[in-house]
């Protein structure tokens, strides 16, 4: 496929697109915004949504330009909001400020938007503009966009793994799979997260902490798919529940005697019936909550558990340069799977990244 020219429009869309990046992280459950004044084929402005509450890109740019914003094109990844809520409407501030014309990549589905930011800004003879960089626009903010158009979260599903597709060799070791740099990469990824998942197998095998070292914008709510409530008290993750939010996933068979000092240890409990109950209870709870990314690391089943159901979103795999063999050596992921290859998850868009010897991959349903 033959990449577009670009042109100047392109060009100032792409950076609008760079600043909004900025944002990840710090802006959810809000989407990711960035905007770029141009006059007379000049940046007089830019912006960025920083952090959720505070001022909209389009307004960081309009005081960045002052005078100059009058007559100027607006380039914004998101279409301008129209309705006062933490914020006064971007509209207001664009009309007030004198832009001649507003480029903007993606209509925003928010129903107090929802084309409604367009039309205000039509009708005050300001004229916009949908499209440019629409499909990038709408891979930014897909976690958005999905959890506003379900209340359920944004999944990516995360796995490091050898050559040949192992993630333990046939004892059970894992450590260490991947190396430090791809370790970095994975606290980074968990830093912007709401939410990590892992099952009580991979809880009891390595007693993690699952959290982001250093700590990044967020600090995500540890879950543990368990059914019959076997987490140890004695764990990392029950030992530091009262700091960091933690939440277990039982079963309806899970004894009171077993849950009721994991909660007092200060771990949230939530019940669901078979894996697919359980799998939907933890959306539903975690959209309700405006929780924006889920991060599934693991194990073997729980992914595949995520996979079975249709639900993975974005894949983050990491894989080393080794080979260990084993017919009984896991792989990432268990579950039901498919019958046919036809019936596989498809990856668009793969991206590919060398972290000092180890291979990043990355793609997208």
């Amino acid at each position: 496929m033959t990449p577009p020219v670009a042109t100047p429009d392109l060009t100032w869309m792409r950076r609008a697109l760079e600043l909004a990046e900025r944002g990840r992280g710090h802006v959810e459950p809000n989407p990711l915004v960035g905007a770029v004044l141009v006059r007379d084929g000049k940046v007089v402005g830019e912006g960025w949504h920083v952090r959720f509450g505070e001022a909209h890109a389009e307004v960081n740019a309009l005081n960045q330009a002052g005078e100059a914003a009058r007559g100027a094109t607006c380039y914004v990844t998101l279409e301008p909001c129209c309705h006062t809520g933490k914020t006064p409407p971007c509209t207001d501030a664009l009309i007030r400020a004198g832009v001649g014309r507003v480029e903007a990549a993606l209509q925003d589905p928010f129903p107090q938007v929802a084309g409604q930011g367009a039309a205000l800004l039509r009708a005050a003879g300001t004229p916009v503009t949908f499209g440019l960089c629409e499909k990038e626009a709408r891979r930014q903010n897909a976690p958005y966009l999905k959890l506003l158009a379900t209340g359920r979260p944004y999944v990516h599903a995360k796995w490091a793994m050898t050559l040949d597709g192992k993630i333990a060799t046939r004892s059970g070791d894992s450590k260490w799979i991947s190396n430090e740099a791809s370790r970095r990469r994975v606290h980074e990824l968990r830093s912007h997260m709401d939410a990590i998942v892992i099952g009580i197998g991979t809880a009891l095998a390595d007693d993690p902490l699952l959290t982001a070292r250093p700590v990044g914008p967020r600090v995500a709510t540890r879950v543990v798919l368990d059914s019959q409530a076997r987490l140890p008290l004695q764990s990392q993750i029950v030992q530091s529940a009262q700091r960091i939010p933690t939440l277990l996933v039982t079963g309806d068979t899970a004894l009171e005697e077993k849950k009721g000092p994991l909660r007092d240890a200060g771990c949230q409990i939530l019940q669901g019936d078979d894996m697919p109950g359980r799998l939907d209870a933890l959306l539903a709870h975690l959209g309700r909550q405006h929780a924006t990314n889920l991060l599934v690391e693991g194990g073997a089943r729980v992914l595949g558990s995520f996979l079975d159901a249709g639900i993975i979103d974005e894949v983050h795999v990491f894989i080393a340069p080794k080979l260990v063999g084993g017919a009984q050596a896991l792989t990432p992921i268990a579950g039901r799977g498919g019958e046919r290859i036809a019936d596989g998850l498809g990856l668009a868009d793969l991206t590919i990244e060398w972290l000092e010897g180890d291979i990043y991959l990355h793609g997208w349903r």
